[in-house]
């Protein structure tokens, strides 16, 4: 294909209108298809592109004293040349830390920029299935219409792509406290070690609960605030008996609990060399090690909840929590199987995906995708080869873990930036519990790998280097 090449993209959200900003300032023509303003989706209230509907936030931002994930993420966008992150500074709002925008202007402002791009050609059509030819990005969100849905569906050889996820919390292992949890499977067979210490092999997180401790988490699962379904997500409610909110089932009985998922048979608590009354587990989350889900809490309780809820489980109670349990309609591929990290699809690479559709959460990380996929069009579209990110990179460790091998055919969630996800810093580099310092680090990494990575590459001659 040469530059001028048309390019088809379909959905003018955060993920879309980036795409189209990014591919169109490379000189390439672009076809932006929306439903809007002809038809309107039940999350949505006006006709303009990229509508920010929940809080006016793209999340924290970096400062001299404190670096976060989600502003670690907005750096590395920054270096990119992200377009929507420009428009989102030029209509800020006081917000402290975060990057608070004027929801309505930045719509407007992002509209104005895409319908005004000679090389963006707008067409207000609900698009049922995909372009036979050309290249192709899907960006059109949690709302995708159902036509397009089906289209995807078949595509994929899936049977359907959006269902209610109860998903249950993340935390990351460094946070766990082992003076009191401890690393042991159901019925482990005990080692000894070099040293002739006896030890139990296991993979899971265990944090024992006494009589005293379950009760008042019983109490929290049962009586804490949860959140609302909208309107046309109760319409459409699916709930599978294998992955049922945690309160759900707390609801059926005192001892449920006691006797599913949170059963202490087979487990010893080496403090005691006794079973504990019930049992948090933990199961890894990702390769490195670094990310552990609590099994069988899925939930639907509001995150303040949530966090109580977590904190007076021994073990606990300083945890970090990198996604709080989620229950609501949720559209998006299954990326580990279907996707690589050049967000190409692995059997049609003509076809790229981006936005929450890829399983990414948040509206910063949505754009981003929308950047990386634009990238990797256009080198396409010129004959190049596709890109990775450089795993030191927040977005680069965000794309390899949402299209990591190890979940392919199993449960795959959405996870946002977090700094969970990055490969581990050496040992020794921080102290454990300085947190800031290690963020710190994380963040001079990303910087340096990412200089380094956009120097290489001519398609991205046009940035300059941070430093």
């Amino acid at each position: 294909m040469s530059p001028n090449s048309g390019i088809h993209i379909i959905g003018a959200g955060l993920a879309g209108s980036e795409a189209a900003l990014q591919l169109a300032k490379r000189g390439h023509s672009v076809r932006l298809y929306d439903m809007k303003p002809q038809q309107m989706s039940p999350a949505h209230h006006s006709g303009n592109f990229a509508e920010i509907v929940c809080s006016n936030s793209l999340g924290s931002q970096n400062s001299e004293a404190d670096v976060t994930a989600s502003g670690l993420l907005k750096a590395e966008m920054a270096q990119m040349d992200c377009e929507l992150l420009k428009i989102a500074q030029s209509v800020a709002l006081p917000a402290g830390k975060a990057l608070a925008v004027d929801r309505e202007r930045f719509s407007e402002r992002v509209t104005q920029q895409v319908k005004n791009h000679p090389n963006i050609e707008c067409i207000g059509q609900n698009i049922e299935s995909i372009p036979e030819e050309g290249l192709v990005l899907i960006a059109t969100g949690p709302l995708t219409s159902p036509g397009l849905v089906e289209s995807i569906a078949r595509l994929l050889e899936r049977e359907q792509l959006y269902f209610f996820d109860a998903a249950a919390p993340i935390i990351t292992k460094d946070s766990i406290n082992f003076d009191i949890a401890f690393m042991q499977d159901r019925y482990a067979l005990e080692k000894t070690t070099e040293d002739g210490q006896a030890a139990q092999e296991g993979s899971y997180i265990n944090c024992p609960l006494e009589k005293s401790h379950y009760e008042a988490l019983l109490d929290i699962l049962l009586n804490g605030e949860k959140t609302e379904l909208k309107s046309f997500e109760k319409e459409s409610a699916c709930y599978f008996e294998s992955c049922l909110p945690v309160e759900v089932l707390a609801s059926r009985g005192p001892q449920t609990l006691r006797f599913g998922p949170m059963k202490p048979v087979g487990l010893e608590d080496p403090r005691t060399g006794k079973r504990a009354y019930a049992v948090v587990q933990l199961r890894q989350d990702n390769a490195e090690g670094t990310l552990y889900n609590m099994v069988g809490f899925q939930t639907n309780l509001k995150w303040g909840v949530q966090k109580e809820m977590i904190r007076l489980i021994p073990g606990l109670e300083n945890a970090e929590v990198v996604r709080y349990g989620v229950m609501h309609r949720n559209t998006f591929i299954h990326s580990p199987e279907v996707l690589n990290p050049t967000l190409q699809l692995k059997k049609h690479p003509r076809i790229l995906f981006a936005g929450q559709l890829t399983g990414t959460e948040g509206y910063t990380e949505s754009i981003a995708t929308g950047m990386m996929a634009a990238i990797n069009m256009s080198r396409l579209a010129q004959g190049q080869e596709t890109l990775t990110l450089p795993r030191e990179t927040m977005l680069g460790s965000l794309l390899a873990y949402i299209t990591r091998p190890e979940a392919i055919r199993q449960s795959f969630q959405p996870i946002n930036s977090n700094w969970g996800i990055l490969p581990e810093l050496p040992e020794g580099s921080f102290k454990r519990k300085d947190k800031k310092a290690r963020n710190l680090l994380y963040a001079q990494r990303s910087q340096e790998a990412l200089n380094a990575w956009i120097q290489h590459h001519q398609a991205l001659r046009n940035l300059q280097p941070i430093g």
